[in-house]
């Protein structure tokens, strides 16, 4: 049986493995090369990172009196392994207290809910907390999916200071014993210093309330997005500290360099990888699996 990571590497990156495994059915030569910086190009790896893993490729070859199409693909597996591997190990897999952080659109309330969901089948308690409080749609959506994930909703009143809505999250979060808290933040307000102000202080807020080590900031990325996705990083990165990327939407894109590319510049953790509107589509990262089934039929 198919693992879920394993059917969703086949259906996203069905191209682009396609090429891959046919590139190296034989035996390779510097034609082989233009084809798979072509292959990398195309899933969204970027030219700098096409470049190097290409001259790697040629380097090797030249060193090597084997030239077979299976020994290359083993040598491009250990290097794509290597970039993801190099990420620092994520901060915890299950924050007690999280700040879900994304665009409108990224799929943040819905990661929420998967998130919370997940906790919930591991037993744990968790709450849920609606903290965009200026885009009601936001939180309406965010108590449905607390009710078919099983777990509980914190809301405040409309228009709300966001801030003091986390700050009564990680109260009730505290007085009641729970053992998470999401809370789910805004992803568009007026301006981008609006935004960046009313995520850093949510951050304060909560801080004087909880100890560090308690605290996760995870950023959701769309990975339809690919490149741009790192201007979002890069925004959400001036508001406050991130402790690892939620990469989503993996059934709606073939751009299977995405990961590569956002390991090589952001270096930062992947937890969590999304996929589909249904309620468990959550799964850990696994760069070793992830790699291999994207090379391997």
């Amino acid at each position: 049986m198919f693992s879920f990571l394993k059917k969703t590497v086949v259906n996203l990156f069905s191209g682009i493995k396609s090429k891959l495994c046919s590139l190296f059915s034989k035996p390779i030569n510097k034609n082989s090369l233009i084809e798979l910086k072509t292959i990398l190009l195309e899933a969204d790896v970027g030219i700098k990172l096409a470049n190097e893993l290409t001259i790697k490729l040629e380097q090797w070859m030249q060193k090597t009196s084997n030239q077979s199409g299976s020994e290359a693909r083993t040598f491009l597996e250990a290097q794509l392994l290597q970039i993801l591997e190099k990420l620092p190990k994520s901060k915890t897999r299950s924050p007690e207290v999280l700040l879900l952080l994304g665009i409108n659109g990224s799929g943040k309330t819905t990661t929420a809910a998967k998130l919370a969901h997940r906790f919930a089948q591991q037993g744990k308690q968790t709450l849920l907390v609606a903290a965009d409080t200026f885009r009601m749609t936001a939180v309406e959506q965010l108590e449905e999916w607390a009710k078919t994930a099983n777990v509980h909703f914190h809301r405040g009143s409309p228009n709300q200071d966001p801030a003091s809505v986390a700050y009564q999250g990680c109260k009730r979060w505290r007085d009641e014993n729970f053992d998470h808290v999401i809370i789910d933040t805004a992803g568009r307000l007026h301006t981008q210093a609006n935004l960046i102000n009313e995520l850093a202080k949510i951050r304060r807020v909560v801080a004087k309330n909880v100890s560090e080590e308690k605290i996760c900031s995870w950023l959701t990325l769309d990975s339809m997005l690919g490149q741009s996705s790192f201007a979002q990083a890069k925004l959400f990165g001036e508001a406050l500290p991130l402790d690892g990327l939620l990469l989503t939407k993996f059934d709606g894109t073939g751009k299977a360099g995405t990961v590569f590319a956002i390991a090589s510049q952001l270096k930062l953790p992947i937890p969590f990888i999304t996929h589909g509107e249904e309620i468990d589509a959550i799964k850990q990262f696994d760069a070793k699996q992830y790699v291999h089934d994207l090379l391997y039929e």
